[in-house]
């Protein structure tokens, strides 16, 4: 697959960490909430097996804040999400997938609670400001949204956790997953959470300080040495393998959370108010007719731009290849589709074209590892 240059523009914006990271050898972008977000240093294989061992910085930036605060923000924050969060606590991340009136999904965020009244939604790719303020408008509730500034440092890898102790004591290793707490860095306090996007393990650091922040990353680097530091970005290869799901790629607004595996957080059985709740009570009752899903291939490359169609071994199309890689630890080409029912069964035997090549392969579960 042929690569090309990205332009940059005002409405693609960078980073406070894009010098820094073009410094340190970045070799691919992607866009993501129309800004800048690091897709390779290198060699993606390098840099998952570093990723696995080691520790990595990443400008996660690109992963922006909706803030929602005033009267009603739990009120918009939970008619936007099929998950309860009636008894949500200061102090958490939640995994939340955010649905319209017919059920599908427009985003799957991770929401944070940062008062009773005052809410970050950490966006996937897709503009939910836009679906939260015309809400707000039509229900005439009683909030202010915005894009915060607050621009992310992810930490991630076995060591990060050694990395963030030498940095902000040991105090930082006693927070729980998808805990957050506030954490000083040379004067200046920072919102940590302990989350990221990769199985490894580690932090995000929200930054709202710039300068501290822009400090905080070079402070990383010059500490991590012993750590074996390196910059590093979201990765294909270790993301598919976790099975942790890419809004836009995975799935997007034509499909609902029960085809995505999300029915632990579809409340409803609870009194909760959300959009898209009937819907869900009559997908639920007559089932899904289509299911994300792993595939394994007994192929050793793939280049996939875009959905590829999966057939049967009497050429009907049972479903699509979404996102896929080889994977060193399986030694073959590993993916997540879209398969119609009834083939989601695991072992159901299935074919595509792969770089002008007829592979065979099979369904699996997901995650892979």
């Amino acid at each position: 697959m042929k690569n090309y240059s990205i332009a940059k523009s005002r409405r693609l914006r960078s980073t406070p960490y894009t010098s820094r990271i073009e410094k340190q050898g970045v070799t691919a972008y992607t866009v993501y909430n129309h800004m800048l977000l690091p897709a390779a240093f290198g060699s993606i294989a390098d840099s998952y097996e570093h990723l696995k061992k080691d520790v990595q910085v990443w400008d996660v930036a690109a992963e922006r804040q909706v803030e929602i605060q005033g009267k009603d923000s739990a009120k918009l924050v939970q008619l936007m999400t099929c998950r309860d969060l009636s008894k949500s606590k200061i102090g958490r991340c939640y995994y939340c997938p955010i649905i319209d009136g017919s059920g599908n999904l427009v985003n799957d965020p991770v929401v944070l609670k940062l008062s009773e009244d005052k809410w970050w939604i950490s966006i996937a790719d897709s503009d939910v400001i836009f679906f939260a303020k015309g809400l707000a408008s039509g229900y005439k509730f009683d909030v202010k949204i915005f894009e915060p500034v607050v621009d992310i440092i992810a930490v991630q890898g076995p060591k990060s956790f050694d990395l963030m102790e030498k940095v902000f004591g040991k105090i930082i290793k006693e927070l729980k997953f998808f805990g957050f707490s506030y954490f000083d860095f040379e004067g200046v306090k920072h919102l940590i959470a302990r989350s990221g996007w990769s199985k490894q393990g580690g932090y995000e650091v929200y930054v709202q300080d710039t300068q501290s922040g822009q400090r905080l990353y070079d402070h990383l680097f010059e500490t991590g040495k012993e750590f074996n530091v390196k910059p590093g970005c979201p990765n294909l290869i270790e993301r598919i393998e976790s099975g942790l799901l890419s809004y836009g790629n995975d799935f997007d607004n034509n499909d609902n959370p029960f085809e995505c595996g999300f029915d632990q957080y579809v409340s409803l059985d609870s009194e909760i108010n959300f959009l898209g709740k009937e819907n869900l009570k009559k997908v639920k009752l007559n089932g899904i007719k289509k299911k994300l899903m792993g595939i394994k291939f007994e192929a050793k490359e793939v280049s996939l731009s875009g959905s590829l169609d999966l057939k049967d071994e009497n050429n009907n199309i049972i479903g699509e290849l979404r996102s896929a890689c080889y994977s060193p630890h399986f030694e073959k080409v590993i993916g997540i589709a879209m398969i119609k029912k009834p083939y989601w069964e695991v072992s159901q035997s299935v074919k595509a074209e792969i770089n002008g090549n007829i592979c065979t392969g099979n369904v699996c579960d997901l995650p892979f590892i």
